[in-house]
């Protein structure tokens, strides 16, 4: 261990408020005097920078270090933020604060609201841990300037994370992420950053009217006959969910025992991300046992939701729907009738543009993450296909798993009144659209170097064909254009319409590669299905090669 890594390490002990991370620091000091040592190898890991804040916030694991989710990393993070809000003018509102049930998401949440106290500017705590959307629906309702929420979604147990929104209800965008990592920078000893302990506290008024906006979107006369089955997967989520579907009228789901409650270390899950394979196997164990029409599930912090159905064709006679195929049931049922404007993602399916036309729906796509997709002016109806859905973009201007749910829930009920499925809505507009499958190609690393060594390959050598389709344009999104800021990706147009984008995941170590194929439909959309299958998989495939993944 080099002297100005131990004198880094020291002065960090001088300052860490919290006794769990001195303890843990100090033994990494001591196992690090040894030769050759592991443990000097991790301390080196954990001050080798800072942690980034960008336009996710932060994210890291949680443990003592400037590259670590910690107190000290927080206590900054809030004192630069409290910095830009008053050097822009943002004081006229106080700043909301929720958090999950993650390792030390309510130390963190209460380290903040001190900080922002300390600063002079109000803040208003949620007193409980709570779903994500509640503080972006919470901000402009109390008229707030700014919200944070600690929280790190879907990561793995070991992760926590910090994110911010402006008062207009929607993460920031830059310049401001850079604007407040300058202002966190600024901060000074730790010592020296003033705290309060007169915060308010937000709870049940806040809850209740999340959950009445929520229930008004289901109308009186809307059928409610259906059996579900659900899972919070050891998340926030179960609470709200259950009092908003019975608001709603339904019928209050059967949960996973086992995934009911909060449990930060999501003990029944490799990753408590619904995408993953495996996630949601209890809910389908239990969807399988009381015969539901339906299974739902949220990620842990509520903001995302998945949705899986009884299908005769699949394994175990359910399968999950993709984010694609329920975000375009959901724009088949939302935007007839609808003045404003549908958008989603880059790397989301081209059908919702489709279905959006034939109703004379304005449609815009934007990039990847809803810090895009929420600041949409006039949004009606917008998603990700990472299970990101805003279908009450009036009330909240992101990603709310939530309010979906019960959306799903309504719009399952009314094609089991009438006697269809989800797969029969489905099957429907590939017949109108042409079916549009797509896949994913995820690739996670240990080291970050490799997705950046990807990147390169892909465009030193750009691939001409991929799977039977021959590559008829090339853009390279870091360049940039006049309706897309640059992003580290790459857009892929390939004949008969289909699409690939490579881009690095914002929030994860992982590179991810987004397939779409589009393949007409008469009537036998089975056939349809296979033949996308077989073609999809041969993109997979020359796709990896040509990234050498």
């Amino acid at each position: 261990m080099s002297d100005d890594l131990k004198a880094a390490a020291e002065a960090w002990l001088s300052e860490d408020p919290d006794p769990d991370t001195r303890a843990e620091l100090r033994t990494l000091l001591d196992a690090g005097a040894l030769p050759d040592s592991k443990s000097a190898a991790e301390l080196a890991d954990r001050f080798a920078g800072t942690l980034e804040f960008g336009t996710a916030g932060l994210r890291g694991a949680v443990g003592a270090g400037p590259n670590r989710m910690n107190r000290v990393v927080v206590i900054r993070a809030a004192a630069g933020l409290a910095a830009y809000l008053k050097a822009k003018g943002l004081t006229d509102g106080p700043v909301l604060i929720g958090y999950d049930a993650r390792h030390k998401s309510d130390v963190f949440a209460q380290d903040t609201a001190a900080v922002i106290r300390g600063a002079g500017l109000d803040a208003v705590l949620l007193d409980r841990p709570a779903p994500t959307p509640v503080v972006a629906f919470g901000i402009r309702h109390l008229r707030a300037v700014a919200g944070v929420v600690v929280t790190a979604s879907h990561n793995p147990p070991q992760d926590n994370g910090y994110k911010v929104y402006l008062g207009d209800g929607s993460q920031i965008v830059p310049p401001a992420d850079a604007e407040i990592a300058a202002a966190i920078a600024a901060v000074g000893p730790l010592a020296e950053v003033p705290r309060g302990d007169d915060w308010q506290l937000a709870g049940d008024d806040l809850l209740d009217a999340y959950l009445n906006r929520i229930a008004e979107l289901v109308p009186a006369d809307a059928p409610r006959d259906l059996n579900v089955a659900y899972t919070p997967l050891h998340g926030v989520g179960r609470t709200l969910v259950e009092a908003a579907v019975a608001r709603a009228g339904f019928a209050v789901p059967r949960v996973v025992a086992s995934q009911a409650d909060p449990d930060p270390d999501f003990p029944t899950v490799s990753f408590p991300n619904p995408e993953e394979p495996g996630a949601i196997d209890a809910a389908l164990d239990l969807a399988r046992e009381m015969n539901a029409d339906i299974a739902v599930a949220n990620d842990p912090d509520a903001d995302r939701c998945a949705v899986a159905v009884p299908d005769a064709a699949a394994d175990g006679g359910w399968r999950m729907l993709r984010g694609d195929e329920l975000g375009s049931l959901l724009g088949e049922f939302l935007l007839p009738g609808s003045a404003g404007v549908a958008a989603c993602s880059i790397v989301s399916s081209s059908l919702l543009g489709k279905i959006a036309a034939s109703y004379g729906v304005r449609y815009v796509e934007t990039l990847t993450g809803f810090k895009w997709i929420g600041r949409v002016p006039d949004l009606v109806f917008g998603y990700e296909e990472a299970l990101g859905y805003c279908v009450d973009p009036a009330a909240v201007k992101d990603k709310d798993g939530v309010s979906t749910l019960v959306r799903v829930l309504q719009l399952a009920a009314q094609a089991k009144a009438a006697g269809r499925t989800l797969v029969d809505l489905l099957d429907d507009l590939a017949v109108k659209h042409g079916l549009h499958a797509t896949d994913q190609l995820s690739v996670r690393v240990e080291d970050l170097s490799l997705i950046a060594q990807a990147m390169d390959r892909l465009r030193a050598t750009p691939p001409t064909t991929l799977g039977s389709y021959a590559v008829e344009r090339i853009d390279d999104l870091s360049q940039g254009s006049e309706a897309l800021p640059p992003t580290d990706g790459l857009r892929y147009t390939l004949s008969d319409g289909a699409r690939v984008v490579v881009r690095p995941s914002g929030t994860e170590p992982k590179l991810k590669c987004y397939l779409e194929v589009v393949v007409p439909v008469t009537t036998d959309v089975p056939s349809a299905r296979a033949q996308a299958a077989t073609a999809l998989a041969a993109v997979k495939t020359d796709l990896a090669a040509a990234a050498g993944i």
